[in-house]
């Protein structure tokens, strides 16, 4: 049987591009050779597209973009072709298949997945509206907490209405929101970049013109004080849940240092909470992917509050970390489905899609 051709996108012009090459490296490291043709497609941060050829190692630390290997493409938005096309001679590649290994801005809020859309090319992960709806942070509060799922209390506003008026978005904040600390966070960036905790309002207001600089709408939440859990998500119509991973943050909390820089954070699996509400975290991680429209896969993340025991959800990953160190790839192989495996199903996912 010839071989599924498979194109690995990494890279991008989002603030999670380091991410995406730690994570894209083990991707292709792990992708079952013998039954995948893997072409390698990198982004640079400036958002030219190139097939790289070189070597995988060459592309965590970026010295993949001067490889002489590169030749420039682009997709072909024409679904006859159904792949890509190099911009010297064009002539076309087919790819069967699409992971876009990116993380955050045109990687995960709907953007890739329009353009795959209109190409033609099956792909890993949600559709359009799922992806989108599911990278908006204040989407996602919205449409869950109408939906009944509990969540931690929060407002939100608009760059425009903080010039026009700040002071009213600060006194609306410590109202709907309540007392500090705080978190603040951009509407759209992943991997918590962007994000800050606030203990008064003079760090209220730097947090969020720290905010506003990733994206133009602000999400201010409450601080939740008890366990960060997590709960990995595959499938399509009818998905199934992994055992419950608890974080323990190196730092204040999980920030962007924590996760990819230091390595000393604590992943505990299975978390260390109740059976029940361990259950209630799958169950509710299970319900939010439905209600958001998720597929293939995505990472639900959750608070579990110390003194009431509450489950609370917190975000939405449709594209979750996939390094070495990555809580996604670890729960799921706790549940028997190892890296080359887990590859495996979410290809077929996204082809059955």
């Amino acid at each position: 049987m010839s071989k599924t051709v498979v194109g690995v996108i990494f890279g991008g012009v989002s603030s999670e591009h380091k991410v995406s090459l730690k994570s894209a490296t083990a991707v292709i490291k792990n992708i079952p050779k013998e039954l995948y043709d893997v072409h390698m497609i990198g982004i640079t941060r400036q958002g030219k597209w190139f097939l790289f050829s070189g070597d995988v190692d060459d592309i965590v630390d970026s010295k993949w973009e001067s490889s002489s290997s590169n030749q420039e493409i682009f997709i072909a938005t024409d679904p006859e072709i159904h792949g890509i096309v190099f911009k010297n001679n064009l002539k076309a590649v087919r790819l069967d298949v699409i992971i876009p290994v990116l993380h955050g801005k045109n990687g995960e809020d709907g953007t890739i997945q329009g353009l795959l859309e209109i190409a033609g090319i099956p792909y890993v992960g949600c559709k359009v509206l799922g992806a989108a709806a599911c990278m908006d942070k204040i989407f996602t509060n919205i449409i869950l907490s109408s939906s009944g799922i509990p969540k931690a209390k929060f407002h939100w506003f608009r760059k425009y209405d903080f010039e026009v008026d700040p002071k009213k978005c600060i006194l609306d904040t410590e109202d709907k929101v309540g007392k500090y600390p705080m978190f603040v966070k951009p509407a759209n960036a992943g991997s918590s970049v962007g994000i800050t905790k606030v203990k008064n309002r003079e760090e209220l207001v730097a947090g969020i013109e720290k905010a506003l600089k990733e994206d133009r709408r602000v999400l201010i939440e409450e601080e939740v004080i008890g366990k960060e859990v997590e709960c990995a998500v595959l499938g399509n119509d009818d998905p199934i849940t992994s055992v419950v991973g608890e974080i323990v943050p190196s730092n204040d909390f999980y920030d962007y240092d924590a996760k990819y820089l230091s390595g000393t954070s604590d992943l505990i699996i299975p978390a260390n909470i109740s059976d029940e509400a361990a259950k209630e975290v799958a169950d509710t991680a299970r319900e939010a992917y439905k209600i958001m429209d998720c597929r293939g896969l995505s990472r639900v993340d959750f608070f579990v509050e110390d003194k009431t025991h509450r489950v609370l959800l917190n975000e939405i990953n449709t594209f979750p970390g996939f390094t070495p160190v990555s809580m996604y790839p670890i729960l799921m192989e706790k549940i028997g489905i190892r890296f080359g495996k887990l590859l495996e199903r979410i290809i077929s996912l996204a082809l059955e899609n």
